[in-house]
Order: C-alpha cells, then structure tokens, then sequence
C-alpha cells in the first residue's frame, strides 16, 4: 500500500489550529518544520533537543513552515484528505488578518518503502527526564546508566518521543506512575506513553486510537518492548463522539488512575466533559500538546470539568499539565 504525503505551508501561529483540523479528519499527527527553532539553533538559543540535524534544514532558515501528513492512499485516506482539505479552505476564510499564512498544500505519492524507510537517519536514542531513554530497535544503547528504555519504531504512526509535548508527558509520568495502577492513554499513537507508563511498573494499560494503524503500531512497540498482551487493551473510536466507547472508559473496573491525553487543546477541550469518568476518583490527569496561548483556556475547561491543576510544566511554546480529580462527574 502506498501513502499521499500532505504539505502545507502555514506560520508558526498556524501550527496548532491546523494540527487540530487534522486530528478532527482523523489524520493522526503531522511532522513540523518550522524555522524559528532553525534561527533559535543558529543563534545559540533555546531550541528542541535534537540529536541531528539535517543540513537541507540550514539552508533556507526563513521560509515558511511546513507542515507534512500522511494518509493512506486508499478510499479512506481519500476521505481524510478531503475533510482536511475543506477544514483548511474554513480556516483560510477566516483568517482576514492573514495571521495563517497562505494555507496552500501540495500532494505527492509515497511508496511504501520509502515511508518505512526514509525517516530512519534522522531517530536517535536519546534521554528523556530523570529515568528514561527512548530509542529505535536499531540503534544501540548503553544500559548501565540505569535508565529505562523504551524501544520505538513509528512506521506509519507518530511518536517518537523527540516532539517536546510527548517528553514533557514522559518527563510528568515518571513522578505520576504507582506499582500496578492503570492508565489510560487517549489518542495512543505510536504507543509510546502506553509503553512508558507500562514498564515504569503501571499494572494495566488501555490505549485509545481514532485511526487502525496507530493500534495495530502500538501493539507492535508493546511487544517490541516485551510486555505482555495481558497487560493492556487497545480500542479504537473518538472519545467526543462515540457513546458506546466513553461507555466501555467508564464502566466499573476500567476506570484509570492515571490518563495522558497528548493531543491538541481542540480536541482535549471537546473530550474534557467525559475525562473525570475516565478516572477513579481522586486520579491523575497528563494533558500535553498545548502551546502557551492556548493554557488558560484548556486550563479553564478541565477546572470546570472537575479538575484542579497541580503541575506546569513547558518546554518552548509547549504546555504539559498534570491535573487532580477533585470530584467525580460522570458524563456518558
């Protein structure tokens, strides 16, 4: 099966808001390329902490930021692509102050090979917090230092950990995880936070995915990292609008101790009514992949939601919230 790689050209201010139409059309992540970190990296600054980089990025430090999907190219990715592309035509009418950029996008076809392939020169081990370290199964790492490594390989989900929002989830996790609690990892990607919280000891782990392929990667990490089937359970669906799925989160016995909810504030805010019911009461709540200008209104839509702030963390324009069930409401 071949793939469609989307490109679009936007501006930083534009990065979230085009990341949330894609998640909404069920485009589960987009690769940023945006040159304010490149200028950030030239100068000296603060910048994300890359273990390489590409020296095509260099060339051009000021050009536009380009955004990059991937959808199937089959009838469903055809889908997506249209109700990604009708999201951005919204997007641009009513950006009046051009805040956006110009929201064009090219399209070409990638072969399978190349997808699986391509990506792999650029993903290097690297550590994350005080006791983690995340590689790809085929690179080597020293384990003597004692951490925990999690082995990775995406394919055709993103999630290596490298995006500053999944390691300041992984950075939260290490203080949040208790010998043999359950966690619940909503929109589990490459399962890379489901495999974190499973060998820093969680018990039970349920992964959740609008899209198959992110499960069926998930499941290939879970085993790539030897942890047992027994140990966690994978469902697909939209927590915001599939009842029957909100249902089975929040039945007796499956409720969490711990979720991490790594997405966009978008989509974090439409779900954030059915979180508590996720949750045992008095349980923990990770919400990442909010950049700064959004906090404040993610943070009042959990507060209303029935839960209180306890942590911030950021690392660039990126938020991480760790957040307490103060009280349990239940919505179905």
């Amino acid at each position: 099966m071949g793939w469609i790689e989307i490109e679009i050209e936007t501006t930083s201010e534009g990065v979230e808001p085009v990341t949330g139409i894609a998640l909404m059309a069920g485009i589960g992540g987009l690769v940023v390329d945006d040159p304010k970190d490149i200028r950030a990296y030239l100068a000296g600054g603060q910048a994300p902490r890359w273990a390489y980089v590409d020296d095509s990025l260099l060339c051009d430090p000021d050009r536009a930021v380009r955004l990059r999907a991937y959808v199937a190219d089959d009838s469903q990715g055809r889908s997506q692509w249209e109700e990604l592309r009708l999201g951005l035509l919204a997007l641009k009418q009513g950006d009046s102050a051009g805040a956006y950029g110009s929201l064009g996008w090219t399209l070409r076809n990638v072969a399978e090979e190349d997808w699986a392939n391509n990506w792999k020169a650029y993903f290097k081990p690297f550590p994350v917090g005080q006791r983690l370290v995340v590689k790809p199964t085929w690179e080597h790492w020293d384990a003597g230092d004692g951490r925990v490594v999690v082995e990775i390989d995406p394919g055709s989900s993103f999630g290596t950990g490298q995006h500053e929002s999944t390691r300041l989830c992984m950075e939260l996790m290490e203080g949040c995880v208790t010998q043999g609690a359950r966690l619940l990892d909503i929109g589990c990607g490459s399962g890379i936070l489901t495999a974190t919280g499973l060998l820093l000891g969680v018990g039970f782990a349920i992964g959740v995915d609008i899209e198959e392929h992110a499960l069926r990667t998930t499941e290939e990490n879970l085993r790539q990292n030897g942890i047992a089937p027994e140990r966690y359970a994978l469902y697909g669906g939209d927590v915001a609008s599939d009842q029957e799925l909100r249902r089975r989160l929040s039945a007796d016995g499956e409720r969490a101790d711990l979720a991490v909810v790594n997405i966009v504030a978008d989509v974090i805010l439409s779900m954030a009514p059915y979180l508590p019911s996720f949750l045992k009461q008095g349980g923990t709540l990770i919400a990442s992949g909010v950049i700064e200008g959004r906090r404040g209104e993610v943070v009042e839509g959990l507060t209303n939601a029935g839960f209180t702030l306890l942590e911030d963390r950021s690392e660039g324009e990126w938020r991480a919230l760790k957040l307490h069930l103060r009280e349990h409401l239940s919505k179905n």
